[in-house]
């Protein structure tokens, strides 16, 4: 019996000693797991360099050199390091700038925006401020998709350059801002254009007349114009309606009386006993009276 007893003990003493074992095996396995995790985190963190402060002409000088070496990611953050370490240096203020035109040129156009839309917020009297503005339209201009895509880009790079425009007419970006706002105008118009002409060749003729007089009421002075006003005569032949079309081929004979639409549009009239006819009370009428 006592050795039955002690046998017991034996047997309980060895399974303590062994589950003490695997205890101290799972609590070595965790922390190593929890080590490789934060080594993980570490290693899948960005490739900026540990912080370690500096002078900040130390910095800047570092980042300018790599902003001419073509380095622009680096170049961005050595930028961004500058603002880090000493946010409230002069040399921060134009650091930020810097960081910004680093990440368009490394192609980081949300960045870039970013950090413009920042250097704005923070510093809106900078004489430099026209040139964040601008380089928020170039970020969104840049990333203009053809006009089979959506046109979010062109709207926001059109809204960008028009505020450059509306703020800094006399300063040295307006007039290239002026320039991309005639191209974003006509690539939209370009857009309502396609549209159109889908609803056209599908007989949606209304849905059709919408698109074009889009492109007559907001996007006169685009080259889409022409080809708006034939449409516009095809459309309400095809309705039946010959006074608006008679108007439109007559407000296109006026302005642009050597295109092909022109030709187009008067041969599609007298095709049916019409000629060019300009109602003055027409919405075609009115809307280029406002304009021409």
């Amino acid at each position: 019996m006592a050795k039955a007893v002690a046998t017991e003990r034996a047997i309980a003493m060895r399974t303590a000693t062994a589950v003490t074992r695997v205890h101290r095996i799972l609590r070595a396995g965790i922390l190593a797991a929890c080590v490789a995790a934060l080594a993980a985190c570490s290693s899948d963190d960005d490739d900026r360099p540990a912080y370690v402060e500096r002078p900040v002409e130390q910095i800047y000088a570092q980042a300018a050199s790599e902003l001419d070496q073509g380095e622009y990611r680096k170049a961005a953050q050595s930028f961004d390091e500058v603002e880090r370490q000493h946010p409230y240096s002069t040399w921060a203020t134009e650091a930020q700038l810097m960081a910004a035109y680093s990440y368009y040129q490394a192609n980081q156009y949300e960045d870039a925006i970013a950090t413009a839309q920042r250097f704005i917020d923070l510093h809106p009297g900078n004489p430099n401020v026209a040139y964040a503005y601008y380089l928020v339209g170039l970020c969104h201009y840049e990333r203009i998709s053809d006009v089979g895509r959506d046109q979010e880009m062109t709207r926001k790079s059109l809204e960008a350059f028009q505020e450059v425009v509306r703020r800094f007419p006399d300063s040295a970006y307006a007039r290239d801002a002026r320039l991309k706002i005639d191209l974003a105008r006509d690539h939209l118009a370009g857009k309502e254009m396609e549209i159109g002409r889908y609803y056209l060749t599908r007989g949606m003729y209304i849905a059709a007349i919408n698109r074009f007089r889009t492109v007559i009421e907001r996007y006169q002075t685009t080259t889409h114009v022409p080809e708006a006003l034939h449409r516009l005569v095809e459309a309400y032949l095809s309705l039946g309606i010959e006074r608006e079309a008679q108007t439109a081929a007559a407000v296109l004979g006026y302005n642009y009386p050597g295109s092909d639409w022109y030709e187009d549009s008067y041969a599609l009239l007298t095709g049916r006993n019409l000629q060019p006819l300009e109602d003055k009370g027409s919405w075609i009428s009115r809307a280029f009276n406002s304009v021409f």
